[in-house]
């Protein structure tokens, strides 16, 4: 059994930025066409995250034209060429679902801030 683990620790990555719920990013996809290979970024907030280990999943939701657009990925992937979190967002909850139902400024996030130096 511990063969498995050997064989998947090999594949972790330990070069993306920690990714939380509710942070706006642009993930850098690595896109094959014939035969070269493109980046391609898609941007969105992430409203999910699942798993553990090599199975662990992310999911990044956008509206593009109108249309909610959402794409789960692989954390481990190696088409993930970087992930940039371009903002923290404040949440409460772990599974962001309920931005699907939502349009608009209902539909935004709080930015998280900096932590303030405590006085004292």
């Amino acid at each position: 059994m511990d063969i498995i683990k050997v064989l998947e620790q090999e594949q972790l990555r330990g070069d993306l930025a920690p990714l939380d719920i509710g942070d706006y990013v642009k993930v850098h996809l690595k896109i094959k066409e014939g035969n070269r290979e493109r980046i391609q970024v898609f941007e969105g907030t992430v409203i999910a995250r699942k798993g553990k280990g090599l199975g662990e999943t992310f999911t990044v939701r956008r509206i593009s034209y109108g249309v909610g657009v959402e794409r789960i990925l692989p954390v481990h992937s190696p088409k993930i060429d970087r992930i940039e979190t371009v903002r923290k967002g404040k949440v409460r909850r772990a599974k962001l679902y309920y931005l699907r139902d939502r349009v608009g400024k209902s539909a935004k996030i709080k930015e998280k801030l900096a932590s303030a130096p405590k006085r004292g």
